[in-house]
């Protein structure tokens, strides 16, 4: 692959996931060429011609694999317990391949599935978009420039008010699945403490089904302590009927808090793009965030979202030899270890120490 050449896509699923996050940004992102996508459902096959009516829709993910000199990268933004058989799949056509997170379902699948694309010599990345939030990007820049001084407990959430189960996999209670709140958004935040403060110690969860009809955990409180000293609480539900602060920083000169969500999902959800036609991934400022002290603090603008970045970052590794991709998948391997202690911690009562 040439930077010259366009980056012919296939994109696997077009769900929510396929549909509002990864089609938009592939077909935005210069270099990349969203090429065929795999939906036998009607509706969204309909639904992919208006959208991108350049795109090729294919019945399966076989047939798509079938020809693997047609594409250069395949994307998987399918239900949790397909993404290892398809990125395995993926990996042995000899196909660069991203998969949304969670990666696998289990920390062994996934290290698996780096150690084929290793042995295949071919790309391997996870979609984790929220290492690309504004209020993250904020964070990390605070954070790494020594704005908050030494760190000593980051406080993230990812909070909803859905007290009625709503229909699909997610809300499934088979293991296989990976449904439940803890791997759909405790994915992103275990992620985001690690990349900002690195190894985890030791894991402690609290994990519960909470909403009448629920049969797959709804909410969930993991308390990391990292190597570094830092300690992250992070939680996690679909039953908050008032939201607390998004994040909360605390360093042993300064602290950081912001409350509201990054706008990029919900304008995706809306059917806006990254085209450059508006600006993108602007916070609103009633949402921008506290910086400082009780005694002397200022009100800090968000950095903009960049959720674009991911895909750049992806098509940059594909024509440029030696260039990582933008999420290491041994980071994924990390975040599946601590999820999977997280829930034996719950079960048990205990705090889990990891090797």
């Amino acid at each position: 692959m040439s930077p010259e050449t366009p980056i012919r896509v296939g994109l696997i699923g077009y769900g929510l996931a396929g549909s509002a996050f990864h089609a938009p940004l592939i077909a935005t992102t210069p270099g990349l060429r969203l090429d065929a996508v795999v939906t036998a459902n009607p509706e969204r096959r309909a639904q992919l011609h208006r959208e991108h009516p350049d795109a090729r829709a294919v019945d399966t993910p076989e047939q798509l694999l079938a020809d693997p000199a047609a594409l250069d990268l395949v994307v998987i933004a399918t239900p949790n317990r397909t993404h290892a058989p398809l990125a395995r799949a993926a990996l042995r056509a000899g196909l660069a391949t991203v998969v949304d997170k969670p990666l696998a379902g289990t920390a062994d699948e996934a290290l698996e599935l780096c150690r084929l694309a290793e042995s295949q010599n071919v790309l391997l990345s996870v979609f984790q978009n929220r290492r690309w939030d504004g209020d993250f990007l904020t964070a990390a820049r605070l954070v790494r420039g020594g704005a908050l001084g030494r760190v000593h407990r980051f406080e993230s959430r990812f909070e909803r008010f859905r007290p009625k189960p709503k229909p699909g996999w997610r809300e499934l209670a088979d293991p296989a699945e990976a449904g439940g709140t803890l791997y759909d958004l405790g994915s992103h935040l275990v992620d985001q403490a690690l990349t900002l403060f690195g190894p985890v110690e030791s894991v402690y969860a609290e994990i519960d089904v909470l909403r009448d009809g629920a049969v797959v955990d709804d909410d969930a409180f993991l308390a990391l302590t990292h190597a570094s000293g830092t300690r992250s609480h992070l939680w996690t539900s679909a039953l908050t009927p008032l939201l607390g602060p998004r994040m909360r920083v605390l360093g042993d000169t300064a602290g950081y808090v912001k409350s509201g969500m990054d706008p990029q999902e919900s304008d995706l959800r809306a059917g806006l793009r990254p085209d450059g036609t508006h600006p993108w991934g602007v916070d609103q400022p009633v949402h921008y965030g506290t910086l400082g002290t009780d005694e002397s603090a200022i009100t800090l603008p968000t950095d903009p979202g960049d959720y674009p970045a991911y895909y750049a970052a992806i098509a940059t590794a594909l024509t440029a030899p030696g260039t990582p991709p933008p999420v290491d998948p041994r980071d994924a391997v990390a975040t599946l270890t601590i999820l999977e202690a997280a829930r034996t911690s719950a079960a048990t009562g205990s705090t889990v120490r990891l090797a």
